[in-house]
This record gives structure tokens, C-alpha cells and sequence, in this order.
């Protein structure tokens, strides 16, 4: 069997979030929101390592060396790029270099997902290890969506509705996302030099041609993006631990 190894991009600044550190190393319920998701992959008896991709300017900061104990091998990198995609690219380039079977899952999770638990990725893993398109974590639509007519807007630029999207089809894309090494680099690769407008993972292996598994999650997987989203995590995660 394949082995499965995690990389966290980490090198966003999160800047709608505010504070004076980026969001992932910000205090959330007493921890780094990093830390989460570290523990998450390290209680996961299917991940054989972690990768995270850091800003070349904060890898020697002293939050990192509080982050790097557990109970596999954690690898913080150099890696950080000026968008997501370069991130994961740099730190796949650099788990090729290090030895990694070519052909080995890589499960790439976002940072601001502290949420994912041990058996969410246990869940994706088993259900995509036998695929070869690979797969990631996504949560079927349940509200009423509407297209906006920002023609129309009114004053305040508030916008009008110009029609209502049909959810039968539609999921909302989570992570972790897994693909093989190779694969996901040289899709990362094509997309950026193609300058294409790819948002996460699933979308470059969609552009090469691959239709990755839609593997249900979880709500509580939720990315943590605006203020409001930082409350109501650290209420979940506060009341996990009571």
C-alpha cells in the first residue's frame, strides 16, 4: 500500500482575519490554530509524516520549534511562496527531492481548517487509496443560492438577484485534498505557468484532465476566514475539551 504523508501550506498572512501574527499561528481556544491540524494528522495511524510549507521570513520564529514535537516525522520548509499554489508546489518539489516515493498520497490541508479530525482523515484516505484520481473532503450545499445582477445594484451597491442556482449538483470543497505526489506537482506546475485560475488542489488536477472523488466531511471542517468564523471555532473546540 501507498504510503500517505500531510503537507499544510502555511505561508498566508490572513489578512482578513487581522492580528499581528498570520491566522494559523494566532492563540485560538489557548493553541496555535496550527497546532490542531498538526495533532489531527499526527493521532492518524495512516500518515507516515508532515510537511508544512512556511514563509522564508518566519521559519526560524520560536512558535515553529513549540509546534515540531510529536510522534512522526514534521518537517517545517522554506517553502512559503506568494500564493497557495506555490506554497504546495515548492514543498512537494521538496518532498520529491527528499525521498518520497513518487507515487505516494499526499494529503494537503489548509492550515485555517482546525476542525479535521483523526477519523475524517481516516475516512478520505481509505476511500481514495484505492482510486486513481484521487479525492478530497467536500460537504453537499444546503442553502438556497442565488446569482447576483451587479448591473442592477442599487444604491449602496446593493445587488439584485438575477436568478437561483439549482444545489442538486453542487458541494462546497473542504480539505485535506489527496493526490499522488507526482501527479499534483506537475498538474501545480502546468497551472502556474499556464497562469491559470486555480483555487485549491482538485481544480489543477481537474485542468489535467482528472475527475478527483468527492468524499463527504464534516461542518465542523470549516475554514476559518472572518472574525465570526474565529468565535464560533473557538467555541467548538473550547467545548471539545470539556
Amino acid at each position: 500500500m501507498k504510503k500517505c504523508h500531510a503537507l499544510l501550506p502555511t505561508a498566508g498572512t490572513g489578512s482578513r482575519l487581522g492580528g499581528d501574527l498570520p491566522k494559523q499561528f494566532q492563540k485560538l481556544a489557548g493553541r496555535p490554530m496550527l497546532a490542531y491540524a498538526i495533532d489531527a494528522f499526527m493521532q492518524s495511524p495512516l500518515i507516515e509524516s508532515i510537511w508544512i510549507g512556511v514563509s522564508p521570513g518566519f521559519i526560524d520564529n520560536p512558535i515553529l520549534n513549540s509546534l515540531a514535537k510529536g510522534v512522526k516525522p514534521i518537517h517545517f520548509l522554506p517553502t512559503g511562496g506568494p500564493t497557495r499554489q506555490e506554497t504546495v508546489r515548492n514543498t512537494l518539489a521538496a518532498q520529491l527531492k527528499s525521498g518520497i516515493s513518487s507515487d505516494d498520497w499526499i494529503l494537503v490541508h489548509d492550515a485555517a481548517r482546525p476542525g479535521i479530525t483523526p477519523e475524517l482523515i481516516e475516512k478520505l484516505i481509505t476511500s481514495v487509496q484505492n482510486s486513481d484520481s484521487g479525492g478530497l473532503l467536500a460537504v453537499r450545499l444546503a442553502d438556497t443560492l442565488k446569482r447576483a445582477d451587479l448591473d442592477s445594484a442599487i444604491a449602496g451597491n446593493i445587488p439584485r438577484i438575477e436568478k437561483t442556482i439549482p444545489r442538486e449538483h453542487l458541494w462546497q470543497a473542504q480539505t485535506p485534498q489527496m493526490f499522488e505526489l507526482q501527479k499534483l506537482h506537475s498538474a501545480l506546475e502546468d497551472a502556474i505557468r499556464l497562469e491559470a485560475d486555480v483555487t485549491d488542489e482538485a481544480s489543477a488536477m481537474e485542468l489535467a484532465g482528472s475527475k478527483p472523488l468527492l468524499i463527504e466531511g464534516a461542518t465542523r471542517n470549516f475554514k476559518v476566514t472572518h472574525p465570526a468564523d474565529w468565535d464560533l471555532m473557538q467555541l467548538l473546540l473550547n467545548s471539545a475539551t470539556k
